[in-house]
């Protein structure tokens, strides 16, 4: 069954140096209250820790208000740095998460990348994907079995139980976010599906798709019903004008992006370019036709049938983000629907 288009929205809580919190806080909720007036699917906050230059408001407790906000959308961590984080920990709080909003929580859930990170948590760089794996094992055991005895180098389970289970049977759906091809591999074996993205080039992607369904189906699964991808979106009445509004701000993000270094697959050009080169083939920016374009685009290229749209930086005027968003789901949501 192919599932209908779904739309959604980023939310960063993030804010640069000397920003009062608060008040971007406040805007924040006013601006989750809205995508869920104007109908989007689902809202994901981001996560990371350290995150200098920038101030950032951290990810679990940002879903849990929203879920108070947003009463008609799915709320998905994107994504939860699971190396870092002890696997009960994660499970009990999901699970609480998915009951607080009856049953649309989504676990996204990535390696990190960051040093700064993996020293702060005194957790070796080195052993992420084997901790990774094993975190993620020790999860999705946990919501489904009553007792869990589970030995590992990193952690021990011996008749540990996660109660209350979510809502969402089995469990909820456990997106992997992966750039680099043994992620990609990792998230065909154990994800409910690969969450594409925001920074690979479309020309690496369709050569990661090719693998993506290689390793599917290595595993023995189907293609997934939901394939999500998060993209870079901006919306104005021309390109121009598009360009011109969100460049100072999304251009200060990716040389943050870059200056953290961020992993990459070897056949992407990178992410320190100038911000003309990062748009062609990364960002998604125009007037209502061409973004709506370029989303069935993705489509078609790719399958991707739930995209998920950060249209916000740090630094950015809220009016900024308000308008466009409106912009997006009355203008972009119909065109795209059509279009498919």
């Amino acid at each position: 069954m192919t599932q209908q288009f779904q739309f959604g929205l980023v939310v960063r809580g993030q804010a640069e140096e000397g920003e009062d919190i608060a008040r971007r806080f406040q805007e924040t909720l006013a601006f989750v209250r809205l995508a869920n007036d104007l109908g989007f699917d689902s809202v994901t906050k981001t996560a990371h820790y350290s995150a200098h230059p920038f101030q950032m408001l951290q990810l679990v407790p940002m879903l849990a208000r929203f879920a108070a906000e947003a009463p008609n959308m799915r709320l998905n961590a994107g994504v939860l740095l699971l190396p870092l984080m002890s696997p009960l920990h994660v499970a009990e709080e999901f699970a609480t998460l998915d009951v607080i909003t009856g049953g649309k929580i989504i676990l996204g859930v990535g390696l990190g990348y960051r040093d700064v990170e993996f020293k702060a948590f005194n957790v070796p760089r080195a052993q992420r994907a084997k901790r990774f794996e094993a975190n993620l094992t020790a999860i999705k055991r946990l919501w489904t079995e009553e007792t869990v005895h589970m030995k590992t180098p990193y952690f021990e389970l011996d008749g540990a139980s996660c109660s209350p289970k979510p809502l969402q049977k089995p469990h909820p759906p456990i997106w992997v976010g992966a750039n680099a091809d043994p992620a990609i591999e990792r998230a065909a074996r154990l994800g409910d599906c690969w969450y594409i993205g925001p920074a690979v080039e479309i020309p690496a992607l369709e050569r990661q798709m090719d693998l993506y369904k290689r390793s599917l189906d290595a595993a023995g699964k189907p293609f997934p019903t939901e394939l999500p991808m998060r993209r870079e979106v901006f919306v104005a009445k021309t390109k121009a004008e598009a360009i011109r509004l969100c460049q100072p701000y999304l251009g200060a993000k990716y040389a943050a992006y870059h200056s953290w270094g961020q992993d990459m697959p070897d056949d992407d050009r990178g992410l320190g370019q100038a911000f003309e080169a990062l748009m062609q083939d990364r960002f998604i920016i125009g007037s209502p036709d061409e973004v709506a374009e370029q989303i069935i685009a993705i489509h078609r290229q790719l399958g991707v049938n739930h995209i998920v749209m950060s249209t916000e930086w740090a630094g950015m005027a809220e009016s900024l983000a308000v308008e466009t968003i409106d912009m997006i789901a009355k203008e972009v949501f119909p065109r795209v629907r059509q279009g498919l």
